[in-house]
């Protein structure tokens, strides 16, 4: 299995979580509506190692694979993820965020189309899945350029406090056309 090396050539690029990129997670999670993606606090320096180790360990079993996306400088902008790999039904749960000094730049989409082609030609994955809340049409947009087609509705889906929120489902398949870059979704 090899790696993803390039995104859009000299402009961003995916590797893997690396130990000096904790600042970065931490940053990233430190703000409220980031907080819910990491899946538990990360509040501190040690937590976000941890985070970052847990993203190795992941990859190690075969389960998830992390990576950050970055630039020129190696500065993290943000993440793909496909986890909850699932090999009898080649299937895969994408995930994905940016720093907030890198929205609006074509990150994650571009991350997103990369992570997809990977999943599809190295992993072997079939279909690949991804939920976002309705009332985040940024994240719709970034599925909605990378190929990922609308599925359906889960209503109530997600509780974060005392509030649910319905998600909207889009799933992208092997077979399903590339999306070319910059395209609309």
């Amino acid at each position: 299995m090899t790696d993803v090396t390039g995104v859009t050539p000299g402009v961003f690029t995916l590797r893997p979580w690396r130990t000096g990129d904790a600042a970065a997670v931490l940053t990233a999670f430190g703000r409220p509506e980031m907080a819910r993606q990491a899946g538990r606090p990360v509040t501190t320096p040690a937590e976000a190692a941890e985070w970052i180790v847990d993203r190795s360990r992941d990859r190690v079993a075969g389960t998830g694979y992390s990576w950050a996306v970055t630039d020129g400088t190696d500065a993290v902008l943000g993440c793909v993820a496909v986890t909850a790999v699932n090999r009898t039904h080649d299937t895969g749960w994408i995930s994905y965020w940016t720093v907030k000094a890198a929205r609006g730049r074509g990150v994650a989409s571009a991350g997103l189309c990369a992570l997809a082609r990977w999943a599809f030609d190295d992993l072997g994955l079939f279909r690949l899945e991804l939920g976002h809340r309705t009332n985040n049409p940024a994240s719709c947009a970034v599925a909605m350029r990378a190929g990922f087609a609308v599925e359906g509705l889960e209503r109530a889906r997600l509780r974060y406090g005392d509030v649910r929120y319905d998600v909207e489902r889009h799933a992208r398949l092997a077979t399903d056309p590339v999306p070319l870059p910059g395209a609309p979704g």
